[in-house]
């Protein structure tokens, strides 16, 4: 789901910048009112490596391929350090594997940052519910994981269409859009799977990584 360098104007890629910009001083200002922030550190490290090597599993989905995002997941276990996390990820990934590129970095991290501080906000229901109810971790995991991964598609479908290069076929741009997004339909249920089940077993062994 990497905004390829080269296919963006560049006011689309400072707009991802100043976004990006924004949204990173705001996770890092929510952070620093942590009474310990240092402490979450070995746990958003751990998470950002995950992260970095989800995008090299890939997974056969015709017509084409797909490979976990885990944005969702950073969010429902990392809050506000999720979209830091991210964004060192995918600096990561582009430089190492060319996943993306610099000039579209601001966008990629735009595009799966900030739905994984809305997947933060929305595991942070389960507070509402009793925060050791398994049922309410399993639902709240469930839609945190989905919300991640399926908000960033319809990003990067809405950005991705309305910036078809002139010199290439608009139509077929748009039908091979269209279908590249509703191959992402598998992955939305599979991270969200996954990420209910991660939650159940961080709950279970090790409740603490969840506050």
């Amino acid at each position: 789901m990497h905004i390829a360098d080269g296919f963006l104007p560049a006011k689309v890629c400072l707009t991802g910048y100043a976004i990006t910009g924004a949204a990173t001083w705001f996770s890092l200002r929510q952070i620093r009112r942590d009474p310990d922030p240092q402490a979450n550190i070995p746990k958003a490290s751990l998470l950002t490596a995950a992260f970095f090597v989800g995008s090299l599993i890939h997974i056969p989905v015709p017509p084409a391929s797909v490979h976990l995002i885990l944005n969702g997941l950073l969010g429902a276990v990392l809050g506000y350090y999720a979209f830091p996390a991210i964004l060192v990820g995918l600096f990561f990934q582009a430089v190492m594997f060319q996943h993306g590129g610099m000039s579209v970095l601001g966008v990629n991290a735009a595009m799966m940052g900030i739905p994984a501080l809305l997947s933060a906000y929305v595991f942070q229901f389960r507070h509402n519910f009793g925060s050791d109810n398994r049922t309410t971790l399993s639902v709240l995991g469930f839609l945190a994981g989905a919300l991640g991964v399926g908000l960033s598609g319809l990003i990067f479908f809405a950005i991705v269409v309305t910036n078809v290069p002139s010199n290439l076929n608009a139509e077929a741009e748009r039908s091979a859009v269209w279908l590249l997004t509703l191959s992402q339909i598998p992955l939305v249920v599979i991270e969200g799977l996954f990420t209910s089940m991660l939650v159940l077993f961080l709950q279970q062994v090790k409740p603490k990584l969840l506050q």
